[in-house]
């Protein structure tokens, strides 16, 4: 057989753009790369609410209430009660919504080998979870950001997170804190400058994920906590658990169609034009019941790196 004849043969060979019309090929979910792990919704505790409404009573002024350390004597005792603020808040469940639409005909006919309703329902339920924790951190009316005090606010000393800030921020939040909370970017500014003062951050394990530590507390990464154009951004920590006065969240139980935490999904009903809509609904709110359950280290700077001359 000649060279031409070989050839020949060759350019009437089955090709792979052929063969590939008539192949199964392996078929995934559908990816969404602006999912997180959403450690913050993960962390928090949460508390189920009655009526949509969490009314946060607290003690008026602890230091009116008198006690004595006991004698041996038959001294008389003091005469007191606790009092309670006059007008306590009342934290009410925010929504966040959507109307998911499927054409009854997309279901019907191409619902082999992924189920095409489950996995529209959910990404998206996996986009309101990243509103959601959005919202408990920048909500302008009950976000964290939002609700720390101005005594509960510091600055760094010098721009870039030091292990002296976080030890600060440990100082306004002493009592059994939980978590630093922070954008991976800061994270990282944290980490080069406390290795380059010799302390390296040591390393935990939570949910199979590592996380550096600061004092044995956590830093828990969320892109939530923006970076600004110039760099700056926030560093949280938390006390978290309503049995320790701390950060806590807020759901309300037993809606109809309930999916989750908050969660409801319903259907709606088919329309004149074959289109199957789902009412999604994820019902939430966050509450800080002392004010020493969080402090905030503002205005970071996360784009500070350091030159070493190893000449």
């Amino acid at each position: 057989m000649t060279v031409n004849e070989n050839l020949n043969i060759q350019q009437l060979s089955l090709g792979d753009v052929a063969a590939r019309q008539l192949a199964n090929a392996t078929k995934t979910p559908p990816q969404l790369a602006s999912i997180t792990p959403r450690w913050f919704l993960r962390l928090l505790h949460w508390t189920s609410v009655e009526a949509g409404i969490y009314r946060l009573n607290k003690v008026k002024d602890a230091s009116h209430v008198k006690v004595v350390a006991s004698e041996r004597d038959e001294r008389e005792l003091p005469e007191t009660f606790v009092d309670y603020e006059d007008h306590p808040r009342e934290y009410f469940l925010s929504a966040v919504n959507t109307v998911l639409d499927i054409h009854t005909r997309i279901s019907d006919l191409y619902n082999s080998p992924q189920d095409q309703i489950h996995e529209q329902l959910r990404v998206t339920i996996e986009i309101l979870k990243e509103r959601q924790e959005s919202e408990l951190i920048n909500n302008h009316e009950y976000g964290l950001l939002h609700n720390i005090v101005s005594s509960q606010r510091i600055q760094p000393r010098n721009n870039a997170p030091t292990p002296d800030d976080l030890d600060e921020l440990l100082v306004k939040v002493w009592k059994e804190p939980a978590f630093f909370l922070a954008h991976p970017r800061a994270i990282a500014a944290f980490g080069r400058e406390a290795t380059r003062r010799g302390v390296p951050p040591a390393t935990v394990s939570l949910f199979g994920s590592q996380f550096i530590t600061w004092r044995g507390v956590p830093l828990i990464p969320s892109d939530k906590l923006a970076v600004s154009e110039e760099g700056k951004s926030n560093i949280v920590l938390l006390r978290v658990g309503e049995n320790r006065q701390g950060v806590i969240g807020l759901y309300q139980p037993n809606l109809p169609g309930q999916q989750g935490l908050g969660l409801s999904v319903r259907f709606m009903g088919i329309s004149r034009k074959a289109i199957a809509s789902y009412l999604i609904s994820l019902y939430s709110s966050l509450a800080i019941l002392t004010d020493d359950a969080v402090a905030v280290l503002e205005n970071v700077d996360v784009n500070h790196y350091h030159t070493y001359n190893y000449s």
